[in-house]
């Protein structure tokens, strides 16, 4: 089958622009006439440099990211990331606190100091999260807070996401935690949760936000997050590279790093040096080898979205939103024979998940449904494999040809 017969609705890795991919193909054989492709170049070299410096200035055009925030292009995907930024965030607050207590003890030595953060580490160390289970892992459950649970306001399922009204949240956390856009179920916050808001004061929130399956398809409100994470393989390369944007006064020289010394006494974990932010952002990115050829991939990316859209993101966000409404539409249209997982509200624009009820055999159906759509070349519309049922992926290479081709076989299905 031609690559152009296919419409792939896969969740992860993602479909990348096919003219992407033939540039991409040549730079791996033959890079600037160098005689040697991208990915054989050191990435200490000038040529590597221009590549990331490149991406960066794009990333930071197209999202309008402002110049007080640094952007770092690290590895380990976005459960590495997630990892990161608790070791980040941890040594973040034991600094400030450190610096709380000299200010108004004094010089007090190095045993009372580590007495008085252990006082605080045990009674205010708390990472607030909208959903997690591997925080606890690292830190503890003494540490993490479960500000809001979905399950609990939907029958024990995911869904929906409870109002606002109802989150506990710690007095002072040292971060809260969103992944802006679940995947497995289809949510998706439908903008930035008025709780958490920054009122321009020391008791702020530090949010830390994922946005690994959105990045690229949607306005970020930048200046509302300190910490924005994405893995690349979505929407805007391929695995193999993580982007992290963060404020740059919590990074060193402005906010300098806890000793690794003082947090083993203080029993906190201790960032390794390719997670550490402050190592990665001296280096420009650059501390350990990092994949060259991901970073260009990502960087074609950009271009090819900055020559598309004049207006940058909101250009994309408009064709995201238009694809989205058009399948939700054709599923809306035939409730006895679809029905989408999440509430109306909560509904993503990047995952629409949905089971297929006709017959009544959901499994039946869903199996005629899958056979019929890679009949038709829509693939990797299967669901998570934690929940079954099917997940349409509507990431920013497929095209809006493909968003109608699948909102016409769901029509075609259903009223066969």
């Amino acid at each position: 089958m031609r690559r152009e017969d296919i419409t792939y609705l896969g969740a992860g890795p993602a479909a990348l622009p096919t003219d992407v991919l033939a540039i991409a193909a040549e730079a791996l054989q033959n890079y600037q006439d160098t005689g040697l492709g991208v990915a054989e170049h050191s990435h200490r070299s000038e040529l590597a440099n221009n590549i990331l410096n490149s991406m960066k200035a794009d990333l930071a055009s197209f999202l309008d990211i402002p110049s007080d925030y640094e952007i770092l292009l690290m590895q380990s995907g976005g459960s590495g990331q997630f990892d990161a930024t608790i070791y980040n965030v941890v040594n973040i607050w034991v600094e400030k606190q450190r610096q709380k207590i000299v200010k108004e003890q004094g010089d007090i030595g190095e045993d009372a100091l580590v007495q008085e953060l252990k006082k605080k580490v045990d009674s205010e160390l708390r990472l607030d999260y909208l959903a997690s289970q591997e925080a606890v892992r690292l830190l503890g459950p003494e540490h993490v807070n479960i500000a809001s649970d979905a399950r609990k306001v939907n029958d024990g399922k995911f869904g929906k996401i409870a109002d606002e009204s109802t989150w506990q949240l710690s007095p002072k956390p040292a971060m809260v935690y969103m992944c802006e856009n679940e995947t497995v179920d289809g949510v998706e916050y439908p903008a930035f949760p008025k709780v958490l808001e920054p009122k321009g004061t020391e008791d702020d929130y530090l949010v830390v936000g994922d946005f690994s399956s959105t990045i690229l398809s949607r306005r970020i409100p930048v200046k509302d997050y300190s910490i924005i994470f994405f893995g690349a393989q979505k929407n805007l390369g391929c695995a193999g590279v993580t982007g992290v944007i963060i404020r740059k006064n919590l990074l060193p020289p402005t906010l300098p790093s806890t000793s690794p010394t003082l947090l083993r006494k203080l029993g906190l974990p201790i960032a390794p040096t390719v997670l550490d932010y402050g190592v990665t952002a001296k280096n420009n990115s650059l501390y350990n080898t990092l994949p060259i050829f991901d970073v260009f991939l990502a960087g074609q990316v950009l271009k090819k979205l900055i020559a598309t859209f004049p207006d940058k993101v909101d250009g994309q966000q408009a064709v995201a939103q238009k694809k989205a409404d058009l399948i939700y539409g054709s599923l809306d249209a035939y409730p006895n024979v679809y029905k989408v997982v999440p509430e109306t509200s909560v509904r993503s624009r990047m995952n629409i998940c949905f089971r297929v009820t006709k017959g009544g055999d959901v499994d039946e159906a869903e199996k005629a449904f899958l056979k019929g759509a890679v009949e038709r070349g829509l693939t990797g519309l299967k669901g998570h494999r934690s929940v079954g049922g099917i997940r349409a992926s509507n990431y920013n290479a497929v095209a809006e040809a493909g968003a109608e081709k699948l909102a016409a076989y769901l029509k075609e299905y259903a009223e066969a």
